[in-house]
């Protein structure tokens, strides 16, 4: 069974926003709300600084937090690669989700149900890769089955170091940020 992961290459991200202007058109998401966007952190103390520039969404968790705290089973693991999915129908906007999700990666779409990145699953399933990363224009983001080991994702993840958002929640995200 595949295992959706996305790799993202933050030595090559400059922070341009087609990622996110990709998924608002893809997806039709309403002005003033997003499922990616674009963070820059600083680490370090000067003069030996370190900045991180990326691209961050929904982490498609392996021990989703948000899926566990649904009373409706509207937020869902997809059985086709693990992708965590919001059944729009089936929300009731109670917002659980959005409190349970340590990303800060839902919002409540204006017509009242619980939104976020889908890894665009309609153009996966497809065969076509998701939005943002098929627009990258710095090729920084790659997508693929981390159960494939000849898969680039997996390929990349065991040719250099990388790391996960938040991993100490212990949900396991499918998120990975290489460093240079």
């Amino acid at each position: 069974m595949a295992r959706y992961a996305m790799v993202i290459d933050t030595g090559k991200c400059v922070g341009c926003m087609d990622c996110v202007v990709a998924c608002k058109t893809e997806n039709n998401i309403p002005d003033g709300f997003s499922r990616d966007w674009i963070v820059e952190q600083v680490k370090g103390k000067f003069p030996n600084l370190h900045m991180e520039i990326r691209s961050e969404r929904c982490n498609h968790c392996d021990n989703p937090p948000c899926v566990y705290c649904c009373p409706t089973g509207a937020s869902h693991i997809h059985d086709k690669g693990g992708v965590v999915l919001i059944t729009a129908g089936k929300c009731i906007g109670c917002k659980a989700c959005l409190a349970a999700c340590p990303y800060d990666a839902r919002f409540i779409h204006p017509d009242g149900y619980a939104d976020k990145c889908t890894f665009c699953i309609h153009r996966v399933e497809q065969g076509l890769d998701p939005a943002c990363v098929a627009v990258c224009p710095t090729h920084c983001m790659t997508f693929g089955d981390l159960e494939d080991p000849q898969s680039e994702v997996s390929k990349l993840l065991a040719s250099r170091n990388h790391h996960t958002i938040l991993p100490e929640t212990g949900t396991r995200p499918q998120i990975y940020y290489m460093v240079k």
